[in-house]
This record gives structure tokens, sequence and C-alpha cells, in this order.
């Protein structure tokens, strides 16, 4: 058996060894009777800062553990209940042709990670280009403004997360997040992931991630097709037979649906095909660039610049009840980057984006309006992307119509005014900007709420609406605007051998969500069909 305690606290300067002795003197035992020790969490307390401090929960074994557990009579020692799983049982049906896997993000890697190492030899086909092109060609659409409308910030191995912070927090509750994160570590990535309470890896090493996973998949004997993208799906009685993968004609028996929040060519080509699809809500707005050092000054005081702290993060959140619509911070990029993330000519979109050292000049964030289906105009399912498409259009034009994007200060946003210069803020935004009032491209009540948001935030964090913080237009992709519905078995609820999964079916939001779902959907196939191909 296992004992877990939780509530061990390091101040700043004590070294990481002293955890061991702080769970000893906690069961009132040596340390030298400890055989195993292993951190389970980790997190960083700076509600007092004045006195800021790591928290923890460890593991570890020891002799005559049942005795110390109930003799202690402590609620932060506990034994560590091992969870039980049932076992994949592989199904009775024989499958005519390899499942196919469409799109390798996040969802895609993983559902193709799971059935490759169950013998099913996935085939996986990416409009995008292996994560080393691509990175040369989103790298040259930063300093040229020539977009890849194929491969870019949005497509291509890896999916839009590889070009974000790299995140790997998620609210989602289920025993398959720790197996994503120990993949990413035998991969290549920190450790301490498995552990942080905050955890992320940054663009540059989930790059080498997603190339190591790909070449697992591959050596198991698994496909990956790059610039290859799915153009039709073939129906016969409501089921899937076949394919169009750039006007080759593929058979399709089982075909997984990874494609992201933002192929809306395929939206379009999947409701042309009566595939039930519904309207979902998500949010737009902007990102707001501070200095690193001011948000680091904010949230641990006299302890900033601390070698044992890193690049601070924040969250806020404003409701109002009368407009009955929240703002928010999203996708926080502590020493980061706001980058161009467009995907479709002439319409502008801003991420953000850090490497994993987290070193740049400026912390960065969205700060993001909600909007629902009863905003957007029309009765189609896709009226959510329209939307988006409305006001990036709008965005790109007013940012000069070469991808520069509009920016603003945060005191001439408030009052109204025109931006003529900038303060101590120098905007990371790539291949360019132009000062513009954001209210042309972003509708009035999001710019309202904007506006109360950043007051509101002012009050928890004291400068967060300084004059000289820069606005940049637009953010739209922070989930995607349709869902993909299907049924709890992860089949489309109108078509036999559809599996939507993933961000671009609606059913996540963020890296781990959604290699979550695909380890799910892959599940689902591993126990309808065996892995013996006719």
């Amino acid at each position: 058996m296992t004992i877990r305690i939780n509530n061990l606290s390091l101040a700043l300067e004590d070294d990481i060894n002293l955890l061991k002795e702080k769970a000893a003197k906690k069961l009132n035992i040596s340390t030298k009777d400890i055989e195993n020790f292993k951190i389970l969490r980790e997190s960083i307390d700076a509600r007092k800062k004045d006195n800021i401090k790591f928290n923890y929960s460890v593991e570890l074994s020891c002799k005559k553990e049942e005795r110390l557990v109930n003799r202690c009579k402590n609620k932060d020692i506990s034994f560590l209940e091992e969870e039980v799983h049932e076992d994949l049982v592989m199904g009775n049906k024989r499958l005519s042709h390899k499942p196919i896997i469409v799109g390798m993000g996040p969802a895609g890697i993983f559902a193709g990670l799971l059935l490759a190492r169950k013998g099913y030899n996935p085939v996986i086909f990416e409009r995008g280009e292996d994560v080393d092109g691509r990175s040369k060609t989103v790298e040259h659409f930063w300093k040229s403004g020539e977009l890849n409308t194929e491969s870019n910030v949005q497509f291509g191995e890896g999916g839009a997360g590889t070009f974000s912070d790299g995140k790997l927090t998620t609210r989602i509750k289920d025993r398959r997040c720790d197996f994503v994160l120990q993949e990413f570590v035998k991969a290549g990535a920190p450790e301490e992931i498995a552990y942080s309470g905050k955890p992320h890896v940054g663009t540059d090493i989930l790059k080498k991630v997603v190339k190591n996973i790909r070449e697992e998949i591959k050596a198991l004997g698994g496909q990956v097709h790059f610039n290859s993208k799915l153009e039709d799906i073939i129906l016969k009685d409501k089921k899937v037979k076949s394919l169009i993968i750039n006007d080759n004609e593929v058979p399709c028996e089982v075909l997984i649906l990874a494609i992201g929040h933002s192929s809306r060519d395929s939206y379009e080509m999947l409701y042309k095909k009566d595939i039930f699809l519904s309207a979902k809500p998500f949010s737009i707005g902007v990102r707001v660039e501070h200095p690193q050092g001011f948000i680091d000054q904010a949230q641990y005081g006299k302890y900033a610049n601390h070698p044992k702290l890193r690049a601070a993060d924040y969250r806020v959140a404003y409701s109002d009840k009368n407009l009955n619509r929240s703002v928010y911070s999203f996708c926080m990029c502590p020493g980061g980057e706001v980058v161009a993330a467009a995907s479709e000519d002439k319409r502008l979109v801003t991420n953000g984006m850090s490497y994993h050292k987290r070193d740049k000049e400026n912390a960065n964030s969205a700060l993001v309006v909600s909007v629902t289906p009863a905003d957007f105009q029309g009765d189609s399912p896709l009226k959510g992307m329209d939307f988006q498409r409305h006001y990036e259009t709008l965005a790109f034009k007013v940012g000069g119509g070469n991808y520069h994007a509009p920016l603003q200060l945060v005191g001439d946003f408030l009052k109204g005014n025109t931006s003529k210069k900038l303060g101590k803020v120098t905007p990371s935004y790539r291949p360019g900007w132009n000062f513009a009032n954001l209210d042309q491209c972003l509708p009035k009540y999001v710019v309202d709420m904007l506006k109360l948001g950043l007051e509101q935030f002012d009050k928890k964090i004291k400068g967060f609406a300084m004059e000289d913080a820069v606005l940049t237009g637009i953010e739209t992709r922070t989930s995607a605007p349709v869902r993909i519905d299907r049924n709890e078995k992860g089949e489309s609820i109108s078509t036999q051998g559809l599996y939507p999964t993933g961000e671009g079916a609606g059913y996540a939001g963020g890296i781990i969500s959604a290699a979550v779902d695909g380890l799910r959907i892959a599940e689902e196939i591993i126990k309808k069909y065996n892995n013996s191909v006719r």
C-alpha cells in the first residue's frame, strides 16, 4: 500500500531534500524508513506576498503503513487509492480497412498512438506539413505576411497547440490525463510536467514531443501522410464508404475526424453531406500585453525575480448580470508573444505563444467575451463560423489589409480614442501592426464588456488597466463554433463509422482534454473491432 501526504510546504529558501524530512516527521518516522518517495503535485502559494511557499502532495511507502496511517489520524495523511481500470477488451467485429484518422493535433496523435500500440496500424492524414516544415512556413508568414492556407498556426502536425504556450492544464477529471502527461515525458518533455500544478512545455519542446510520438506510431506500423487534405467523405446508406484525399479515393470504414477548431471548409463539407452539426457558444475579444516584470511584481511582490519562481501568470474573470455576459482571460502566456494565427485569406486572427523558458519581455493573454448562438444571424449550424469570419475580415481591413493587426493602448480604448504613440510596452505581434479603434472590428457588446472587465480586473491586479498596456485585435478561435454531434459510443449520431473527436468536434478545449478525447474514441473503436483487417 502507498501513503499519500497532502499540504507539505517549503519556503523559497528551503532545499527540496527537506520535503522527505517533513513527510517523515508528519508520520513520526525516520527518513531511513521511507522506501519509495515521489512528488505527486507541486504548486506555488502566493496568497501572502511576504511569505510565498511551495505546496506539495507526495506519495511514499514504508513498513507497517496501515498502522502508521491509522495512528496519525491526520486528514492530510491517507492511503493512495489504486485506480482499478477495466481491461480494454478487443471487439469481435472485423475491419475491412485500416482505421483512418484525419488530423494530427493532440486528439489525432493520441488516438493514433493507442491504436498503433494495439496493432491496428492506423493511417493518419494531415492537411498541413510536418512540424519542421510547418515551423519554417509559419516563420515566413510572420516575417512577410505571405499566408499558406493549408499549413499555418492552425493546420499541421501538432495542431493549433503547437504554436501556443503549450499549457497542459485541464479542468477535466480523467485517469487518461496522467497517461498523456507520462507519454509527453517519455517523448521528451520535462519530468516536472507530471507533478506541476500548472504544467506547460512551450512551443519549442512541444515540437520535439509530437515528432517523437509520430515516429513511434510509424515504428509500430502506423502510416502518417502530410500535405494530405480531406476533400470529401463518400457515404452509402449513411455509412462512411471512402474518403477523397487530394483528389484520390481512399476506402474507409472507420474514420476518426480530428480536424481542429479552424477547419471551416471541412465543416462546410460535412454540412453539405447532411452530417448532423449544431452551433455552440465560444468567445471573442483581443490580446492584452503587459510587461512581464509588472505581472511578476503584482503576483510575487518583493519576491519577483526570485530564481525559484517561474514567470508569473494570472487568471481573471468578471460576469455582468445586467448584460448577461462574461469576460475573462484565456490562454495566458507569461514571457511570451502575440502571434498572427490566420488560416484564411484576408482574415486576421491572433493567438498567444511562449517558449519553455517564458523569458520574453511581455506577458500576454486573450481577454474574451462569451457569445452564444443567440448572437448569430441565421438558422444554419455554421452561423457561428460565419460570425467569426465577419469580424476577422473587419480586423484584416482595419489593420491595413496586409495581416498587420489593429492595435490600441488600453487607456485610449477605455476613452474611445485612436492611439498615437506607444508607451512602455512594445507590441510583439508580427508581421506588423497599425493604430486603430478596436470597436471597428468587434461587436459593441464585446467592446462594452471588455471595458467593464478592464475596470474590474484593475481592482484585482492594480495597474492591469494601465494606460500603456497594449490591446491587439482580434482573438476569435477560443474554441470550435460547431459541434459534430455524437452518441455515447463516440460515433456520429447521423453517420455510421464517423467518430468526431477533439476540439474540432466540440468535445475538448486544450491540449490535454483533446488528447484524452482522442484516447477515449480509440478505446471505443478497439472495444467494437478487432485488429485483424481482412
